[in-house]
């Protein structure tokens, strides 16, 4: 028995190998059971809570691969035994291999755990194609990260990447040449994505164009427009433009003229304000901002008001105006207020200088301004 213990292999006694072993076999165990302890009073504990964090805690301890513990042990069994230089070279590079793969795993767990966090939140409000977007900028970033890992692996191994990493970067520098307008949409895509300057639903108004957003894709964004043709609009082009988002207005500003004849009193004339008021106070959701004789316009008396309705539907805003303006008309007729309409007057005159010969008052559709003709 004496012999089978004294026996050398590699320069170490069977006795030290299996003290190596023991080490060995023990921590990995002891390791194991730990991570089985924290996952359970993490994942006990996340469930309490709704901080995100502990969710993340968990996920990481779970994805801990069985070789990191091993190779943890493996690292304090070898402190017991006398190795040549050869072999520390390799435990050193497997070292550094494995923990570059075990970065990989938790790197990706946690592209993997706010992407599923994005995209359950974007689905909780029927933003389907924002969801669609964060999933594919998750594959783009687990495509990078394995990339980044391949070659930090491939350098620890003893093989020259300078020639790979010089041509990934040309080539990468004329793809980027070839393809900049899609990469320009991409990264539109991840900025509408992370700073959420509309949703999926919001009516929103780009230049000259207005719709419903239907669509927020990887290079382009789709309008569903009021005469119901669809408008496809790039990215890029998109986050260069003024975005007004009507969906996230809380409240409409309104403001009307009313013009009246020039015949009308004065004490009717300071009695429009509070009549106009009144209409508009009757209306519910509104507010009066203020309600003001404006001018003396070319034909008209001219006020003008102002009010809120604390409401974003057009619809809403459209039945509350109706109802003012009949209110209007309903108090101005029971008032004797005659509302004013563009009007000229035609001052006909002899070439002898006489007196006008005809004053023709009332005539519509001309730009309010006076005329004066001379007959031959």
């Amino acid at each position: 028995m004496d012999e089978f213990f004294d026996r050398r292999y590699y320069g170490n006694e069977t006795g030290t190998w299996l003290i190596a072993l023991a080490i060995v076999v023990g921590i990995t165990s002891l390791l194991l059971l730990v991570q089985h302890v924290l996952v359970r009073r993490f994942d006990a504990r996340a469930k309490r809570t709704e901080n995100l964090w502990d969710d993340l805690a968990v996920a990481l301890l779970k994805r801990t691969r069985f070789y990191v513990f091993l190779l943890i042990a493996v690292l304090i069994a070898v402190r017991v035994l006398r190795l040549a230089v050869v072999f520390d070279r390799w435990v050193e590079v497997a070292t550094v291999v494995l923990l570059l793969f075990q970065a990989a795993v938790w790197g990706n767990t946690a592209i993997s755990f706010w992407v599923r966090r994005l995209t359950a939140s974007r689905q909780a409000v029927a933003d389907t194609s924002s969801a669609t977007t964060i999933r594919a900028l998750g594959f783009l970033a687990h495509l990078v990260l394995w990339a980044i890992v391949l070659l930090m692996v491939m350098s620890n191994l003893g093989i020259d990447i300078t020639a790979l990493v010089a041509g990934l970067g040309i080539g990468g520098i004329a793809i980027a040449l070839a393809v900049q307008n899609v990469l320009g949409d991409l990264f539109g895509a991840l900025s509408i994505v992370l700073d959420k300057p509309f949703v999926v639903g919001d009516f929103i108004a780009i230049d000259n164009y207005q719709g419903t957003v239907e669509h927020i894709g990887i290079k382009t964004t789709r309008l569903r427009s009021l005469s119901g043709e669809q408008i496809v609009v790039a990215n890029a082009d998109l986050l260069k433009s003024r975005i007004r988002n009507y969906k996230r207005m809380y409240e409409r500003r309104i403001q009307f003229g009313i013009a009246v004849v020039y015949s009308t009193p004065h004490a009717t004339l300071s009695r429009i304000p509070g009549l106009i008021r009144s209409a508009i106070e009757a209306q519910p959701k509104t507010r009066v901002d203020r309600v003001h004789f404006k001018e003396f316009g070319d034909s008209s008396l001219d006020f003008e008001a102002v009010y809120f309705v604390a409401t974003p539907d057009y619809n809403a805003y459209m039945d509350i105006q109706q109802a003012v303006n009949l209110e209007l008309v309903r108090v101005f007729e029971a008032e004797g207020i005659d509302f004013a309409f563009p009007t000229r007057t035609i001052m006909v005159q002899s070439s002898s200088g006489s007196s006008p010969l005809a004053d023709v008052a009332g005539v519509s559709g001309i730009d309010r301004h006076a005329m004066r003709g001379t007959s031959s």
